[in-house]
């Protein structure tokens, strides 16, 4: 007897959908499976047998072969237990195959019957629902996953008997046994602000670095922070999902995607509806940073995607690792090639960047500093040129006075005051960008600069002088007209000025690093 199931896997964050083509024939008994799978593939042709004998079920003695197709595409580190246990039980007649017309399956089996989570079951639901199926049968655990794609009916299963159950009773009775997964999306992103991140009225002072922050969340621009222990670099960091404008809901199934692919959705929560912030240590692996392994999984540049990753202490992530982000950077995905082909995981981040001025971290005060000018240099010869050129703003973090630590707590603005300025600023940015894949100003390619950030003749003055007397590189240029058309947003204006290219261009200057080189 022959069978169909439909499931899915997914290559990269993009899914794809597989047939699980099931025969129970006569002949010397034996199980076998096709289809240009891996050896941990294979491995669930033993888990299901087992798994259907626990659960009190019978399987023939017969030649048992499962194909999966289509067989022209690899497939590695997925899980199909779930749809090859009832292909069988289709075939020795417990369950019906027009049953299974416009439903996919998919889940992992123990041994002892129950079926358990599997990664990537948010972009696997949004193909099925593209390809016009109709019913998700998932593991109870990654119901809600499912449930979040809109125009799709999901069931959860614990176990192969309560599937069984569940598929015995009258279609139109179906749902008084087990009722579809239902999500409120509305009530997850209602309650998205409920964590409390640091607040900017806990940082004394730093009147400069908050404004350079309050741009980089606006435009989503990179900024790199110098300055000597103490002064406030990570602390001000902690403070940035605070100001940075809430996760939309496509945003949101963006991240989500990523973090499902990599089994890393907390317990519980079907959704990321905050913008991620991660901040790795820097003894992390390049694979652990940007995504790879045998079988690839997403990296730390993906998981911060449409969020910050933070780089505390930069120099000493080594400049190998460092330079892995200069692509990603640029096209906002990184690329994994393998024998088996290429993976494509998104990588939208704001690059936050912090480090000391030297190996003792007090340059340039003399009277502190021990560091030789060729140690400052070499320590920050670390960062490499193409890497600082990437970052939109590079700001001094001097120490704060102590009027400023002894002042009154109420003088500093809250992270909630300065988040509105960021919020409306985007809302302009939105209008401005509005039938286009635009997001924030640092998306902006060159043709886009040309058409949104039109320059008058004085603007077109100051910005050649500055390129002339600073040779900076067509990269750095682009980048200075995108933070000022930040300025502009934040300050209300629909025109370039000259103070907002100025001050963009001041941004990027730090006095240490220019004393460094």
């Amino acid at each position: 007897m022959y069978s169909t199931v439909m499931t899915g896997a997914v290559h990269g964050v993009k899914s794809y959908l597989l047939r699980v083509e099931t025969n129970i024939s006569e002949g010397l008994p034996g199980f076998s499976m096709v289809g240009f799978m891996s050896g941990e593939v294979r491995e669930s042709g033993e888990r299901v047998r087992v798994a259907l004998r626990n659960a009190g079920i019978t399987i023939p003695a017969a030649r048992i072969t499962v194909n999966l197709a289509p067989a022209d595409i690899p497939k590695r580190g997925i899980v199909i237990d779930l749809p090859v246990a009832v292909g069988e039980l289709i075939c020795m007649g417990l369950l019906r195959q027009e049953d299974f017309e416009d439903v996919l399956v998919a889940g992992e089996l123990g041994l002892n019957g129950e079926i358990r989570p599997v990664r990537g079951i948010l972009p696997i639901a949004q193909m099925a629902r593209e390809s016009g199926i109709k019913t998700c049968i998932l593991p109870q655990e990654n119901q809600g996953e499912g449930a979040v794609v809109d125009g799709i009916r999901v069931v959860g299963v614990r176990s192969i008997n309560e599937l069984m159950m569940y598929m015995e009773t009258d279609p139109e009775q179906r749902d008084a046994v087990l009722a579809p997964a239902h999500v409120d999306v509305d009530a997850l992103f209602s309650g998205a602000d409920a964590a409390k991140e640091a607040d900017f009225s806990d940082v004394r002072g730093q009147a400069v670095v908050k404004k350079g922050m309050e741009i980089a969340a606006a435009g989503f621009h990179n900024l790199l922070m110098i300055g000597p222990p103490g002064t406030g670099k990570s602390m001000l960091a902690k403070c940035m999902p605070g100001i940075m404008p809430p996760l939309t809901f496509e945003e949101s199934m963006e991240v989500s995607a990523v973090y499902s692919v990599a089994g890393a959705l907390p317990e519980g929560t079907p959704l990321v509806v905050r913008r991620p912030f991660l901040a790795p240590h820097h003894s992390i692996t390049r694979a652990a940073l940007v995504g790879g392994g045998m079988v690839p999984m997403p990296g730390q540049i993906s998981l911060a995607h449409r969020g910050v990753l933070f780089l505390d202490e930069l120099p000493e992530f080594g400049r190998e690792q460092l330079d892995l982000l200069r692509q990603p950077l640029e096209d906002h995905e990184v690329t994994i090639v393998r024998q088996s082909g290429g993976y494509k995981y998104p990588a939208r981040f704001v690059l936050l960047g912090a480090c000391n001025p030297c190996p003792c971290g007090h340059y340039p005060d003399r009277n502190r500093c021990k560091c030789t000018p060729w140690e400052v240099k070499r320590y920050l010869a670390r960062i490499s040129g193409p890497l600082l050129d990437r970052m939109d703003l590079c700001m001094t973090v001097p120490r704060a006075r102590i009027d400023e630590l002894q002042g009154t707590r109420g003088q500093e603005e809250s992270s909630s005051v300065v988040r509105e300025r960021v919020m409306e600023a985007c809302a302009r940015q939105a209008h401005r960008f509005r039938g286009t894949n635009l997001r924030f100003n640092a998306d902006m390619r060159p043709p886009d600069l040309e058409r949104y950030c039109r320059l008058g003749t004085k603007e077109q003055g100051l910005l050649r002088e500055l390129f002339e007397q600073s040779g900076m590189s067509v990269r750095a240029y682009h980048r200075i007209i995108r933070v000022a058309r930040t300025v502009a947003d934040l300050e209300g204006r629909e025109e370039i000025r000259e103070t907002h290219l100025y001050l963009a261009y001041t941004y990027r200057q730090s006095q240490i690093l220019q004393g460094g080189e």
